[in-house]
């Protein structure tokens, strides 16, 4: 796996070794681990980020980049490569990505704003639309699907 940078790596190594939970300043978000493919180089990246349960199949994570004037990599890379997996609490599922129509993506950053201190930086911080993600949960890895 390439290039997370340190802090990723510390948060990825403490999710794991916690068995599906983040510490510290952390703590009070839900985190789930991202894989996914580089969309030139065909590298798998893992990424923490923050989720939001939108159903009981389905998540929701923003390419906020924490409010930086760019979408994430990994956003990118989702685009290209939708299908892959997350690790989600003590579980580990195959997912498939779609980005939020129109519809979708006011009616969950609205619902996201108000919940979120996090979310209403990140989206204060930038003037590019922050596109949500969501992840519709295929099935556990190891349940009987490839």
């Amino acid at each position: 796996m390439a290039g997370n940078d340190p802090y990723d790596r510390r948060v990825i190594s403490e999710f794991r070794a916690r068995g599906g939970t983040a510490g510290g300043g952390l703590s009070d978000l839900s985190l789930l681990l991202l894989h996914h493919t580089g969309a030139r180089t065909g590298v798998e990246h893992v990424a923490p980020l923050a989720y939001w349960r939108l159903t009981g199949t389905a998540v929701a994570v923003l390419a906020s980049n924490r409010g930086a004037p760019r979408h994430p990599a990994w956003y990118h890379n989702l685009v290209a490569n939708p299908v892959t997996t997350a690790e989600i609490g003590a579980e580990t599922w195959r997912v498939r990505a779609h980005v939020a129509d129109a519809d979708e993506r006011t009616r969950i950053i609205r619902r996201l704003v108000t919940q979120s201190h996090s979310v209403r930086a990140a989206a204060s911080r930038t003037s590019r639309e922050i596109p949500v993600v969501i992840l519709e949960l295929l099935a556990r890895v190891g349940d009987g699907e490839p």
